[in-house]
């Protein structure tokens, strides 16, 4: 950050406040405190006759591989309204929000991924600016070694491994240079 984004000086510090042991950018001129938060991606593990929807990127990170439909949350957005949004930029399908179903951290990256389980309105789903392809997949042929993100791995593993009754959140994360938290 070189210019503080309340009064645009250029007076900026990086500090501890208090007993904060977080060092914060502080504006001099103002005094504005500027905190960094980790950003929120949403998105849906969407589903319709027993089959999971899944989009081919078309754009980095990752091009060319399988993910859940997820995307940033907007400012002054719900996170659900954020995932049921992404889902149809990404894929054109409508859906249903059914629950929050994981919760997977990145901290070496800032990220906190919010998947919710969804029940997709009707089977149409099509290829957008964010995917070359959409399709929809039974369990036995979902392509693993082709997915984009371990947190879509995270959330399809969970997804499989318990009853579909099953309504607790799924809580996981990955540390960089540790194993994945599954």
């Amino acid at each position: 950050m070189k210019y503080c984004s309340n009064c645009g000086s250029d007076k900026l510090n990086l500090e501890t406040l208090g007993p904060d042991p977080i060092p914060r950018i502080i504006c001099k001129n103002c005094n504005t405190i500027h905190y960094q938060n980790p950003r929120i991606i949403v998105g849906c593990l969407a589903t319709f006759d027993d089959k999971i929807l899944l989009c081919r990127r078309s754009i980095d990170p990752q091009k060319g591989l399988w993910n859940l439909p997820a995307g940033f949350l907007e400012c002054n957005e719900k996170a659900e309204e954020g995932a049921i949004r992404e889902t149809l930029e990404e894929s054109g399908a409508e859906v249903d929000i059914l629950k929050l179903h994981a919760v997977y951290s990145l901290p070496h990256v800032n990220q906190i991924y919010l998947h919710f389980l969804a029940r997709m309105r009707s089977e149409r789903c099509f290829p957008t600016h964010e995917s070359t392809e959409v399709c929809l997949f039974a369990e036995d042929t979902i392509p693993w070694d082709e997915i984009a993100f371990q947190s879509t791995t995270y959330a399809l593993l969970k997804y499989f491994e318990f009853p579909k009754n099953y309504n607790g959140v799924h809580i996981g994360s990955y540390v960089q240079n540790h194993p994945p938290n599954q």
